[in-house]
């Protein structure tokens, strides 16, 4: 199982998540630490997405519980679950004729009250949150007009504005090039390192989440979970078992996965 990690934001109780009444991955029994980033890994089709969207409150699980700081996720209403996580998925959603501002403003809707009304501290948040993220030159540009990657970007800061304590990405990386996935992810070490939010982040980019995750889950061809530190899963050879049936060849020295020959 790893290395526990402490102080735990987000626990789960015999977790089992699945599609219909087909589990996927059963009996879980997760922590994830307050103010840490923790990378998701795993072959494709393994569960990766349905174990982030059900641990976000948008899929029911099977059975069991996922508990942030002891409250039932799946038992609050829909305020208190905006207020406690923001989900950032995978694929474009379908945002209509809004342009980037608006888009991200809407983060702020679980603070605003019955009528939605944006306030000057609440106008600041998403300004704050397009600088951080790096979009405010985009800001008038209407969404459709923009690229995948541009897009991920502003889905990423109206998540930065919603201002909770937990944030999850499916793939955030999927649609950035080299340097642009390098930022993201200091991006969100800074976010989980100095506002202190709790982040978890599914990924295939292996060799990035090895170097700026502080833990990594990795759900193995067996179906279950280990969590544990990057430097644990390089000693132990898990990675490498892992993901061999992907073709792919851990190499110790340079940290670094290579195609097998």
């Amino acid at each position: 199982m790893g290395t526990r990690m402490s102080s735990s934001f987000l626990t789960t109780e015999a977790l089992t998540v699945g599609h219909g009444r087909e589990p996927l991955l059963r009996e879980l029994k997760l922590e994830l630490a307050s103010g840490k980033l923790v990378a998701l890994l795993g072959v494709n089709g393994i569960g990766k997405s349905t174990l982030l969207r059900t641990l976000a409150g948008l899929q029911v699980p099977l059975s069991g519980r996922v508990l942030a700081e002891g409250s039932d996720l799946h038992r609050m209403s829909p305020m208190d679950r905006a207020r406690t996580v923001s989900v950032v998925l995978s694929g474009r959603p379908a945002a209509g004729l809004v342009d980037v501002r608006t888009l991200v403003g809407l983060g702020r809707q679980p603070w605003t009250g019955v009528f939605g009304k944006l306030t000057s501290a609440d106008q600041e948040r998403i300004e704050a949150a397009m600088d951080i993220t790096g979009i405010s030159a985009l800001q008038h540009r209407q969404v459709q007009e923009l690229s995948d990657g541009e897009l991920q970007k502003v889905m990423i800061a109206r998540a930065v504005a919603q201002e909770t304590p937990l944030l999850f990405l499916d793939e955030p990386t999927a649609f950035l090039d080299v340097a642009n996935r390098v930022k993201l992810l200091e991006l969100l070490r800074t976010l989980a390192g100095e506002q202190g939010r709790t982040i978890l982040f599914s990924t295939h980019d292996l060799q990035l989440a090895l170097e700026v995750s502080d833990g990594l889950w990795l759900i193995d061809h067996e179906r279950s979970v280990w969590q544990g530190a990057p430097a644990e899963a390089l000693s132990n050879g898990l990675l490498e078992r892992t993901f061999a049936r992907e073709g792919l060849r851990f190499d110790p020295l340079t940290r670094s996965f290579h195609i097998a020959r």
